[in-house]
């Protein structure tokens, strides 16, 4: 092993093994126990939620441990239920960053850069040989955003399952087939820097990260990943557990932020209702997911997790480390090394998670 390597794992090992020494009691309450005693802790923006179970929560904290999440932050009706973990820790979003573009739209097209019924042949949108098709191009950025533009040219960041699940070029017309299709949210990304002429990170701090007190996240903080199969690259977040709270907090106030509207109400309306069914209990919105009990989540590759459920005003993030800004210069062969550090926690953990966790509320 590499001396630069044996680094590199000293400082992960070390950042994974203080996240339980980070939490002291901060008031007398029972969920105290569980929330930073930190200056800059959410607590001093939210008031501590009451009456929840100390006991159940902790046992739901056991298990985030045993699952391999890094970080929990779990907020109710607008006050602070757990913070836990690195909460303050920028680290890769992956495919949560699919929700957060969509919420720049909504702002986009409030603003009227954008107009969702462009085709992208209106917009002169095409890409490498074999290029889109006539028939292709008369995919609208509404199509993009629900995944069902029927553009099933190889994209940036797909994964070896979506390569294999990905349609045959021309199988559907624009507007027909739903399938999670990575070249309609990169092109989406690219789109949206052309018609706003604003880069995405720009964007997301002036328009959302600033207005809603986001305490980590920095406009450089979205980088760009293109492939030599695609124009389009992607577009990963880095973005941490806190600022993912306040985030899940804004789209469960519907767009709303103290007296300022950051996101329009009927896009937030628009983005979770459920145009495609993906899978027995999920549909599909603007780039979010949506269960049937009409709770609707983003969700990232490893387990990063925003789930928001607007029955009970209950926002749950939950993420797992997947390296720093800092290491994405990082071999392959080093990242290879570093897997067995990390554990991805799939969504049948995290739907335990959340049991637990909901299992901790108040009876009434």
């Amino acid at each position: 092993m590499s001396v630069s390597l044996r680094v590199y794992i000293f400082i992960l090992f070390i950042v994974l093994i203080q996240i339980p020494s980070q939490y002291v009691s901060a008031q007398k309450n029972l969920t105290t126990g569980l929330i930073k005693e930190d200056y800059s802790s959410l607590r001093y923006s939210f008031p501590i939620a009451e009456n929840w179970s100390f006991e159940k929560l902790s046992r739901a904290l056991l298990y985030a441990r045993e699952i391999g999440s890094t970080a929990v932050v779990v907020m109710h009706d607008g006050q602070l239920v757990l913070e836990w973990g690195k909460t303050n820790l920028r680290i890769k979003s992956h495919s949560v960053r699919k929700s957060l573009l969509s919420a720049l739209y909504g702002i986009a097209v409030e603003k009227g850069f954008l107009d969702v019924t462009s085709t992208m042949a209106n917009l002169g949108v095409d890409d490498r040989p074999p290029r889109l098709s006539e028939n292709e191009k008369q995919a609208t950025i509404l199509d993009l955003l629900q995944s069902r533009s029927g553009i099933y040219h190889e994209a940036a960041a797909e994964t070896e399952y979506m390569k294999r699940s990905r349609p045959s070029r021309g199988a559907f017309r624009p507007g027909e087939h739903w399938y999670y299709n990575n070249w309609d949210f990169n092109a989406l990304g690219t789109i949206f820097e052309i018609k706003t002429n604003i880069p995405i990170g720009q964007a997301f701090k002036e328009w959302i990260a600033d207005p809603i007190e986001m305490q980590d996240f920095r406009a450089e903080d979205v980088h760009y990943r293109w492939k030599t199969v695609s124009l389009y690259p992607s577009y990963p977040f880095w973005v941490s557990a806190r600022d993912l709270a306040r985030f899940g907090q804004l789209y469960l106030q519907m767009g709303k932020w103290k007296d300022q509207q950051v996101i329009p109400e009927s896009w937030v309306y628009a983005s979770i209702f459920p145009y495609s069914k993906s899978h027995d209990d999920l549909g599909y919105g603007f780039m979010w997911w949506i269960h049937s009990s009409g709770a609707y989540f983003a969700h990232g590759h490893m387990g990063q997790f925003i789930v928001v459920i607007p029955s009970i005003k209950i926002v749950v993030v939950n993420r797992v480390f997947s390296g720093t800004p800092s290491m994405g210069c990082l071999s392959s062969e080093i990242k290879e090394e570093l897997k067995p550090f990390t554990k991805p926690v799939s969504r049948l953990e995290f739907k335990r998670l959340v049991v637990l966790i909901l299992e901790a509320m108040p009876a009434s």
